[in-house]
C-alpha cells in the first residue's frame, strides 16, 4: 500500500526537509505526520492556525503524496477575490453571463479535475458561494455562473482558514454544515510562541538563506538577544520573523547582533514580556489612531443622535402643552423666550389651531433635520475615504498589505476603493 511505502522509505524530518519545513516541535511533527497519513485518502482537511504559521505547505504534502501527485494543483486565495467574481473564479462561467464575460471561462474546479485544490482563508467565502461549495463536496457537482448544465468534477479539496469557524458559525458568517464536511480531517498549525526552541532555527535558516543570496556574512545573535527573540510573542509568527531578519541582515553592518540592535526591530517590545491580559468583546481596545477615530465619529454620531432626540421630546412636550385646554391662551407670550430658543427662529404652532377634519397635521417630533444627518455620514464617508486613501498611499497601491493594516478583507477594501472612486 501507499501509504506505508511512504513511511518506509521517508521520514518526517525528510519530509520537512523536502518541503521547506523547519523545527523540530512535537506539535509540528504531529502536523507533518497526519498530513502525509491522510495524503492517500480523498477526505477532505481543514488546516487551521493563525496568519503566517506556514498553513501552505502542509496541502503540498498531501498532494505530493496522494495518487493525484501527476494531476494539478490549483492553490487559491479566496480573501484576494472580489465577492462579485468569486464563483466564476470557482466554477467559471458561459459566454454572456454578465458584463464583461465575452467568452466561455473553465473555473478552477474544471481546471483541476483528478488533482488538488486548496482553498486558503475559506472564512473569507461569502455564503452563496459557500452553498456551490457544498454541493461539490456532497455529490461532485458544480454549475457554471450563467448555465444551467450540471458538470462533474473528481476534485480532493483541501481548505486552510486563520479565522475562528466556529465562532463565524455563531454569528452566520459561515454554514456549519460546510464546516463539518471540510473538516473532516482537522490540522492544527501551532503559532511561533508555542515553539520556541524553532525560533533560532528559523533565524539561522533566514540569516544564512539572505547572506547566500547577497554575498555576505550572516548575521548572528549574542546571548541576551537570543534569549529575546526566542521569548518574543511573534504575532505575524514565521513570516514576522522572516521579515525582521532580512531588515537587520540589509540594514546593520554589525554581523553580532547584540539586545539592544534586536530591540529595534522589535515592535511594542517590553523586557518582562507579560502575558497579554484577556480583553472581552465590550471591552475597548484602541489599536491605532485609525480605531480612535472610528470611535470618535461613533460617538459623535450616538450623541448628535440623542441630542437630537432629547429636542424632539421637549418639542412636542411644549407642543401638547400649547394644545392642552386646560392651559390659558396666554401659556405662549408667557413663555415666548423658552418657546423661541425651543425653536431656534421657527415659526412654533399656534396654541389653539383650529383642526380641519381633512387637514394632516404634523407634530414637531415629525420634523426631521435630514441635512444634519447626511452631513454627519458625509463627515464619515469623507473620514473613511482618506484613511482607505492613505494607507493606499503608504503600501505603494498594494491592496493586501492596505487591507491589513486596515483591518478589513481585501474583498471589502475593493469594494470601498470601488465606492469611493480610488481606482
Amino acid at each position: 500500500m501507499k501509504f506505508c511505502h511512504v513511511h518506509k522509505n521517508m521520514d518526517v524530518q525528510e519530509i520537512k526537509q523536502r518541503f521547506g519545513i523547519i523545527g523540530n516541535a512535537p506539535g509540528l511533527n504531529r502536523a507533518v505526520e497526519v498530513a502525509v497519513q491522510v495524503a492517500p485518502t480523498d477526505l477532505s482537511v481543514l488546516i487551521t492556525g493563525e496568519s503566517g504559521t506556514g498553513k501552505e505547505s502542509f496541502p503540498q504534502i498531501i498532494h505530493q503524496f496522494s495518487a493525484r501527485k501527476h494531476a494539478r494543483y490549483i492553490a487559491v486565495n479566496c480573501g484576494a477575490i472580489p465577492e462579485g467574481t468569486i464563483d466564476s473564479e470557482l466554477f467559471g462561467h458561459e459566454k454572456g453571463a454578465f458584463t464583461g464575460a465575452v467568452a466561455e471561462r473553465k473555473g478552477y474546479f474544471e481546471e483541476a479535475d483528478g488533482g488538488t485544490i486548496f482553498l486558503d482563508e475559506i472564512g473569507e467565502l461569502p455564503l452563496s458561494t459557500q452553498v456551490r461549495l457544498l454541493r461539490v463536496l456532497e455529490a461532485g457537482e458544480f454549475i457554471k455562473v450563467g448555465s444551467s448544465k450540471v458538470q462533474k468534477t473528481n476534485v480532493r479539496m483541501v481548505a486552510a482558514t486563520n479565522v475562528n469557524l466556529p465562532r463565524a458559525i455563531e454569528e452566520g458568517r459561515f454554514r456549519e454544515d460546510l464546516y463539518y464536511r471540510l473538516n473532516t480531517v482537522p490540522i492544527a498549525v501551532l503559532p511561533l510562541r508555542e515553539r520556541k526552541d524553532d525560533i533560532h532555527l528559523l533565524f539561522r535558516k533566514f540569516a544564512g538563506d539572505f547572506a547566500e543570496k547577497y554575498h555576505m556574512p550572516p548575521i548572528r545573535l549574542d546571548e541576551q538577544a537570543r534569549s529575546i527573540l526566542e521569548n518574543f510573542r511573534w504575532p505575524g509568527n514565521v513570516r514576522q520573523l522572516k521579515n525582521i531578519t532580512d531588515q537587520i541582515s540589509i540594514v546593520e553592518h554589525e554581523r553580532l547582533i547584540s539586545a539592544d540592535i534586536l530591540k529595534r526591530y522589535l515592535p511594542e517590545y517590553t523586557d518582562s514580556q507579560l502575558p497579554m491580559l484577556y480583553r472581552g468583546t465590550d471591552e475597548k481596545n484602541f489599536g491605532s489612531e485609525r480605531e480612535i477615530l472610528y470611535q470618535f465619529l461613533f460617538d459623535l454620531k450616538k450623541n448628535a443622535f440623542d441630542l437630537k432626540k432629547d429636542m424632539n421630546d421637549l418639542k412636542k412636550l411644549v407642543f401638547d402643552l400649547m394644545r392642552d385646554g386646560s392651559h390659558t391662551p396666554d401659556f405662549q407670550s408667557a413663555h415666548s423666550g423658552i418657546i423661541h430658543d425651543l425653536y431656534n427662529n421657527e415659526e412654533p404652532p399656534k396654541p389653539f389651531p383650529e383642526q380641519p377634519v381633512n387637514k394632516v397635521h404634523l407634530t414637531p417630533v415629525d420634523i426631521q433635520d435630514t441635512e444634519a444627518v447626511e452631513e454627519e455620514s458625509l463627515s464619515i464617508m469623507d473620514a473613511e475615504r482618506e484613511l482607505i486613501k492613505k494607507a493606499l498611499m503608504r503600501h505603494r497601491g498594494k491592496r493586501k498589505l492596505a487591507a491589513k493594516e486596515l483591518n478589513i478583507s481585501e474583498r471589502t477594501l475593493y469594494r470601498k476603493i470601488k465606492d469611493y472612486g480610488l481606482e
